[in-house]
């Protein structure tokens, strides 16, 4: 089993390492990307440490209501993946490609939860255009970027960094990962920090 999940993680692998139209510039939405160019590779300072707990919130989704980490504490673990804009290249690509491995995640018991500093109809529009996404997308748009802050992930520019937090059943982060804000993070090293949870 453990063969076939490291074989079907080659292929996703080599998936994610294409080039930048590898899920979410089909030809009907490459036109509305806005390209902002290079940035610099990361602009904040960490506020969390693996082995703490996770700081708690409540975001709005945009499918409704609100979604917050602790209302998954004692029943799943929990990926935190904050991107920096909608409409942006990475970001376009990054979301939709968790798509392919949901059934990775489930296996761990685990939820994907996208967050970016974004209000909710931008939100909305963007990931319509993206397709179904399986996981929630909440807007930490106001108070402005609070929970990226929280985190320490909140970009002197406004924009969040591009950052995953494994966070385990009982609230504590085992894993963190702020990643250069102009590459997509590496979905093998991902699945592997699932794999070190206890079941």
């Amino acid at each position: 089993m453990k063969q076939m999940a490291f074989a079907f993680l080659l292929g996703c692998a080599t998936v994610f390492t294409m080039g930048p139209s590898a899920y979410g510039r089909s030809d009907a939405f490459k036109e509305n990307i806005y390209d902002q160019g290079p940035m610099k590779p990361r602009d904040s300072h960490l506020k969390v440490k693996v082995g703490e707990k996770a700081p708690d919130f409540a975001l709005p989704a945009m499918s409704g209501g609100k979604v917050s980490l602790s209302q998954f504490h004692g029943k799943q673990n929990v990926v935190l993946s904050f991107v920096p804009a909608a409409w942006t290249p990475v970001c376009s690509d990054q979301w939709p490609g968790y798509n392919i491995v949901k059934d990775l995640f489930d296996q761990h018991d685990a939820v994907l939860i996208g967050i970016t500093v974004d209000n909710i109809p931008t939100l909305f529009a963007w990931t319509r255009q993206m397709g179904k996404l399986w996981f929630p997308v909440l807007s930490d748009f106001w108070p402005h970027g609070v929970v990226a802050d929280r985190y320490g992930v909140l970009r002197s520019d406004g924009m969040s960094e591009r950052a995953l937090f494994v966070i385990d059943k009982e609230g504590i982060i085992r894993y963190i990962d702020v990643h250069d804000i102009n590459q997509r993070p590496r979905l093998e090293i991902l699945m592997g920090e699932l794999e070190k949870l206890p079941r």
